[in-house]
């Protein structure tokens, strides 16, 4: 059987240019082996098989339920921040019904009736924002989205308990902001409470501390009428499946702590990095401009959000620098046939977005920034897939999409902004996301009297 080809480097050493280096350790990889190669970044003595031609992803991520499943070793890797009833965790019929239930608050008239809401609560941080100070732009954009996850998601707007989720959520998230700590995420053998002091004893406590106020939430909220409500709490505490099952008290929580970490840091990485893109080459923050121009004073929310250009440059963001790197982990359940390599029970593998999305003979000079190569052409489910793929496809999509486009749009539409550091940003992990690394620094110039007010100095 021909051997799929890979480093023969110590697994120790592949798992530490993984973690400190992943896209050094992918582009490497796929320069020396090719579309398929695989690699030994677990304690496990299976290799871990990444693949990134589109073909092959379509033959994978289309078949999940017949040839792939969800491994066991992926579930210990994202347990300890969503749970073990997460959407994350099931598989197979259980997964789908879990999805179907969650569906309705992301599409359709749900989904357009946060529109206003998001405009509103980026203008809200913005106008706290002071002129001529330094400010970073990952930090502000975690505060919008933040804000955008408290009162969509949780429904909640203000009051104490709202106030402590929010600073334990920033807590929990700046548990990764360190390179080292990532490694807790990649090594179990690493997840040991040695008390209140130790790293991961730290986490476990405000995770618990976090827990706490979720379950009392979802407590007081059970208690009252949510029917008027429009906040994605209250509307899968109103939902059941074709049994009549309604999700418990758990589910609920590890769901809410889903969209939290799959949501809140992921689209808040994604902003920065249009912003740096829209002011690091400032033609493109320019033609922006020129077309929010075109909507006139007061478009409506959904008429930002059609934009050809505005939608084309969220989606060269991320191309060139995908917030999360690697699709689901797939378990091959039957022996099949992959790029001419036969695949057997028990191995693991992955597809791999940002080499994907950096094939030349896809994305011609793939390192450039250029948000027209989507305005010339579409691209398969499979050749660009920033939310994954199959069955596993991210379910706040739409959602991720509506908050990016409008948090860009109020806040070129309405002020000036520069860089404030003349270095390039590059790209750096951050748990699993691929955040920028100095988090973009930038000022605020000018605020627009009028927004949509256009400025040739940009």
């Amino acid at each position: 059987m021909k051997q799929i080809p890979g480093s023969t480097a110590p697994s120790g050493l592949q798992m530490l240019q993984w973690i400190v280096d992943p896209i050094g350790f992918m582009e490497t990889s796929a320069q020396r082996y090719g579309d398929i190669f695989q690699t030994f970044v677990g304690a496990s003595s299976q290799p871990l098989i990444y693949v990134s031609h589109p073909e092959a992803l379509q033959q994978i991520l289309g078949n999940e339920s017949k040839k792939f499943t969800l491994p066991e070793k992926y579930k210990g890797l994202l347990s300890p921040l969503v749970g073990s009833s997460s959407t994350f965790m099931l598989y197979g019929e259980f997964h789908r019904r879990r999805r179907k239930l969650l569906m309705p608050p992301f599409h359709g008239e749900k989904l357009r009736s946060y529109a206003q809401l998001i405009c509103d609560l980026t203008q809200q941080v913005m106008a706290q924002q002071p002129v001529d100070q330094v400010f970073v732009a990952r930090e502000l954009m975690q505060e919008i989205s933040l804000r955008v996850i408290l009162d969509v998601v949780f429904g909640l707007y203000t009051g104490e308990r709202s106030q402590k989720i929010a600073a334990l959520i920033r807590s929990l998230l700046d548990f990764f902001k360190s390179p080292l700590n990532n490694g807790f995420l990649f090594l179990p053998w690493l997840q040991r409470d040695l008390g209140p002091l130790s790293p991961w004893g730290s986490f476990c406590r405000l995770q618990q501390q976090l827990d706490q106020l979720l379950y009392e939430e979802i407590e007081e909220r059970r208690q009252k009428d949510t029917s008027e409500r429009t906040d994605i709490l209250s509307l899968l505490l109103s939902v059941s499946d074709e049994q009549g099952a309604t999700l418990t008290n758990t589910q609920l929580r590890d769901e809410l702590l889903t969209l939290l970490f799959a949501g809140h840091e992921t689209t808040a990485t994604a902003m920065s990095w249009a912003l740096y893109w829209l002011h690091y080459l400032p033609e493109v923050g320019t033609k922006l401009r020129q077309e929010l121009a075109s909507l006139g004073s007061n478009p409506e929310a959904m008429a930002i959000y059609r934009l050809p250009y505005l939608s084309a440059l969220c989606n060269e963001t991320l191309r060139i620098y995908p917030v999360t790197m690697m699709t689901f982990m797939r378990g091959v359940q039957t022996p099949v046939e992959v790029m001419g390599y036969q695949l057997t029970p028990k191995m693991n593998l992955m597809g791999c977005i940002y080499l994907t999305h950096h094939r030349e003979d896809l994305y011609p000079q793939p390192k450039q920034f250029k948000p027209e190569r989507f305005l010339e052409r579409q691209f398969s489910p499979y050749e660009f897939l920033p939310f994954g793929g199959g069955v596993r496809r991210c379910l706040g999509e739409a959602l991720a999409k509506l908050e990016m486009r409008l948090v860009l749009a109020t806040i070129m539409s309405r002020y000036r902004l520069e860089l404030a550091d003349a270095k390039p940003e590059f790209p750096q992990r951050r748990g699993i996301t691929l955040a920028p690394a100095r988090g973009v620094k930038m000022r605020v110039v000018e605020r627009y009297q009028q927004p949509f007010e256009t400025n040739s100095q940009n």
